[in-house]
């Protein structure tokens, strides 16, 4: 798991990348990596995003992800192969997971 943090979604995550950090171990402490902030939609969209969103698409929604906490399903080989959306908790799709890795 990857996690990259975005201020595009009612202003959640407006502190610098150190203050980001510093309140996601206080909540949350994981062993995953949590990268600097980026855009995941617009004009500036991280690269890796706009490749993620055009392999899995958004559905009845569009592309542009929806809001914080969206979950791509990337194989060892580099395919996307799942989109789940923000509402969706990591530990609630594991039997759905297993079967595409």
């Amino acid at each position: 798991m990857l996690a990259f943090p975005c201020n595009q979604f009612n202003g959640q995550e407006p502190g610098s990348n150190s203050e980001i950090k510093a309140f996601a171990q206080q909540k949350c402490p994981s062993t995953f990596p949590l990268f600097d902030k980026i855009d995941v939609n617009g004009e500036n969209a991280a690269p890796l995003y706009t490749f993620l969103k055009s392999q899995k698409g958004g559905g009845l929604l569009g592309d542009d992800i929806i809001w914080n906490f969206a979950k791509f399903l990337v194989n060892r080989k580099g395919e996307v192969v799942a989109r789940f959306g923000p509402q969706e908790s990591p530990l609630s799709f594991e039997d759905k997971i297993l079967p595409l890795i």
